[in-house]
């Protein structure tokens, strides 16, 4: 059996193991995991309106796009319509 030292040095290596390899690996994490360019720019991401016209202006956007995609919706559907009634108008 091992005398006194040896379990000292063992329990230096238990808790020093880890402790080295922490050290190892967490130093320079932003160079050694970075991936260029993955945030957005501040100039790319949405941006809050806060002034009275800028809200008036982005819920007028808001209201033409969906304007736009209810046409585009109707005239899809008129154009599913006419396709069904005459897939249905054959069967009988």
């Amino acid at each position: 059996m091992g005398g006194p030292n040896l379990e000292v040095f063992r329990f230096g290596m238990y808790i020093m193991f880890p402790i080295a390899i922490m050290y190892y690996y967490g130093k320079n994490l932003d160079n050694r995991f970075s991936v260029p360019d993955f945030w957005p720019k501040p100039e790319q991401t949405n941006r809050i309106p806060f002034e009275k016209e800028e809200i008036h202006s982005e819920l007028e956007r808001l209201r033409q796009r969906r304007l736009f995609l209810r046409e585009k919706r109707l005239e899809q559907d008129k154009a599913w319509g006419r396709r069904s009634e005459g897939e249905n108008g054959s069967d009988s």
